[in-house]
C-alpha cells in the first residue's frame, strides 16, 4: 500500500498561512514555519485586543458620565445609585 504524504491538505494549509501572513516583512512572509509563528503571534494579539478593548471603553465610559456627575454636583457613584433606585438601565 503506498505511503500518503498529504497531498493537497499540505498544500492549502500552507497557502492558508501565508495569505494571512501578506504584508508582513521579509521572511515572515515567505516561510512557511516563521510566518506561522507571526501568524500565531498576531493572532493572540488580536484576541486579546477584542478583549481590552471593552474594558477601555467601559472605564472611557465611566470617566465621561463621571465629568458630566461632577458638573450637576454628584459624583459617579451617587449618580448610577440615582438612576438605580429610579429604574434606568443604562446599556
Amino acid at each position: 500500500m503506498p505511503r500518503a504524504k498529504r497531498g493537497n491538505k499540505r498544500l492549502e494549509k500552507r497557502k492558508k498561512i501565508l495569505k494571512l501572513a501578506k504584508g508582513y516583512r521579509g521572511t515572515k512572509s515567505k516561510l512557511y514555519r516563521s510566518a506561522k509563528e507571526s501568524v500565531e503571534r498576531g493572532l493572540n494579539f488580536a484576541y486579546t485586543g477584542r478583549k481590552l478593548k471593552k474594558r477601555d471603553f467601559r472605564s472611557l465610559w465611566i470617566v465621561r458620565i463621571g465629568a458630566a456627575a461632577r458638573l450637576n454636583g454628584l459624583n459617579y457613584s451617587q449618580f448610577m445609585h440615582g438612576l438605580k433606585l429610579a429604574g434606568i438601565e443604562l446599556d
